[in-house]
C-alpha cells in the first residue's frame, strides 16, 4: 500500500481504487447481470462503505464490526450491519447508523427495503467478539438472507459454520505438541535458575530503557506498518535483558538444534498451515522475505532473553506472566511517547498476547524436555518474526 493510512485521502483511496479493479473484473464475467454486493470487516468496512456510496454497481453493503463516519441517512445502498454481542461500542454505533435512516430503528430490525436500494438493518451476532463474529453462523445466516432479499434469490440448507471446528483443530494442534515434545532428545541439565533480584533486573531495565531509547533512534527503515519499530524494540529489549543476564554471570547455554529445528518447523508448517488454510494468510510472498529477515534480527535476541529470563519454561507461573507482561507494558510506555505514529501498536497487542499464549505453552513444553532455554529462544524468534513478516500491511512510497 501507500499514502498516510490516518487520512481518508490517503490509503483509503488506494484501496478504494483496488476494490473497483476487483469489480471491474467481476462484472467482466460471463452471466453477472451488473450488481455485485460487498463485504468489509472492522477497518475494511469503511473502505467498503465508501466505495459503495462512490460506486453505483454496488447493490449491497454489508458491514461486520463497522465504523465509518461516510454513512448517511440513504447511503450505502441496501446496508446491513453486523456486530459481535461483545462489541459493545460498535453496536451503539451500529445504532447510531441506524437512527440516521430511522430514528426510532431497533437492533433486529429492517427498515426501507432491500428489495429496492433503501434496505437498513442492524444485527448482534450473540456470544462473540470481534474475530469470531465472522464465523458466527448468525452472521452467516443473517448475510445470506440479505443478499437473497437484494437480488431477489433463494438459498437453501445449512451455513458453513467453520468457526468451531478451526478453533478445535488449532487446539488439537497446540496439545498435540505435548506428547511430541516427549520425543526430542532429553537435555542432561537443567537452564541456571535466577535469584529474585536478578529476574527482576532481567525485565525491568529493558522495560524502562527501550522505549526511551528508541525516542533517540531513526526507525523508520522496512515498508511495513509499524513493524520497524516493533523489530528495533524487540531488539533493543532482547540485547539489554541479554547483557544484564551477562553480567549477572548467566548466559543462554548450548543451542539443541534439534529442537529449535523442530519447535520452528512445527509452529511454521502445522499451526502455520491451519493458520493459511482457514484463518488468514500465513505463507510469505517473495518480496516479504527480506522484512522476515529483517525482523528476526530484532525477535531472535528477544525472545532468546525471554527463554533464559523464563528458564525455558520452568520458571514460576507468576514470573512468566511478569516478564512478559513488562514487554507488553514496554510497548504500551512507547505508544504514549509516540501515539500519532505508533497507535498501531495497541491494535496487535492482543496478537502478542496470543502468540505468548500459544507458543509460548509450546515452547515451554519443549524447553522442560530438553533443558535448552536457547533452543526454545531461537524457535520463538523465528516464528515471531515469521508471524509478524506476513501478517503487518506493506507500504511503498508515494
Amino acid at each position: 500500500m501507500s499514502g498516510d493510512v490516518t487520512r481518508v485521502d490517503g490509503t483509503t483511496q488506494l484501496l478504494m481504487r483496488e476494490i473497483g479493479r476487483v469489480i471491474d473484473f467481476t462484472l467482466a464475467l460471463p452471466g453477472v447481470d451488473g450488481r455485485v454486493a460487498l463485504l468489509g470487516h472492522s477497518m475494511a468496512s469503511d473502505i467498503i462503505v465508501r466505495k459503495a456510496i462512490a460506486d453505483s454497481r454496488v447493490a449491497a453493503t454489508v458491514a461486520v464490526s463497522m465504523f465509518s463516519e461516510a454513512v448517511t441517512a440513504s447511503e450505502p445502498p441496501n446496508f446491513l450491519i453486523i456486530t459481535g454481542e461483545w462489541e459493545h461500542d460498535l453496536r451503539q454505533e451500529a445504532q447510531r447508523n441506524m437512527r440516521l435512516a430511522e430514528p426510532t430503528a431497533r437492533e433486529g430490525m429492517t427498515v426501507g427495503s432491500p428489495s429496492g436500494s433503501t434496505g437498513r438493518r442492524a444485527v448482534v451476532a450473540p456470544d462473540i467478539e470481534h474475530v469470531g463474529v465472522l464465523y458466527s453462523a448468525t452472521a452467516l445466516r443473517e448475510v445470506r438472507a440479505w443478499l437473497d432479499a437484494v437480488f431477489d434469490r433463494t438459498s437453501n440448507g445449512p451455513v458453513a459454520a467453520t468457526g468451531g471446528p478451526i478453533v478445535l483443530l488449532l487446539m488439537g494442534i497446540v496439545i498435540l505438541a505435548w506428547p511430541l515434545s516427549g520425543l526430542l532428545p532429553r537435555g542432561e541439565t537443567a537452564p541456571p535458575k535466577l535469584s529474585l533480584k536478578n529476574f527482576l533486573m532481567a525485565f525491568v531495565i529493558p522495560a524502562v530503557l527501550t522505549p526511551v531509547v528508541l525516542t533517540f533512534v531513526e526507525t523508520h527503515f522496512l515498508p511495513v506498518l509499524v513493524a520497524d519499530y516493533l523489530a528495533a524494540h524487540l531488539f533493543v529489549y532482547g540485547v539489554l535483558s541479554l547483557c544484564v543476564l551477562m553480567w549477572c554471570g548467566i548466559g543462554v547455554g548450548s543451542v539443541a538444534w534439534v529442537s529449535a529445528i523442530a519447535l520452528a518447523g512445527y509452529g511454521i508448517l502445522v499451526f502455520g498451515g491451519v493458520l493459511d488454510r482457514y484463518v488468514a494468510s500465513f505463507w510469505p510472498i517473495e518480496s516479504r522475505l527480506p522484512i522476515i529477515a529483517a525482523i528476526a534480527v530484532g525477535a531472535l535476541p528477544h525472545m532468546l532473553g525471554d527463554s533464559a529470563v523464563t528458564e525455558g519454561g520452568r520458571a514460576r507461573l507468576w514470573r512468566v506472566f511478569a516478564a512478559r507482561g513488562a514487554f507488553i507494558a514496554s510497548l504500551g510506555a512507547a505508544v504514549a511517547f509516540d501515539p500519532e505514529r505508533l497507535f498501531f501498536l495497541l491494535i496487535i497487542i492482543p496478537v502478542i498476547v496470543l502468540f505468548f499464549t500459544i507458543f509460548g505453552l509450546i515452547g515451554g513444553w519443549v524447553g522442560r524436555r530438553t533443558g535448552s532455554p536457547s533452543a526454545v529462544g531461537i524457535a520463538l524468534g523465528v516464528l515471531l518474526a515469521w508471524a509478524i513478516g506476513v501478517s503487518f500491511p506493506m507500504f511503498a512510497p508515494e
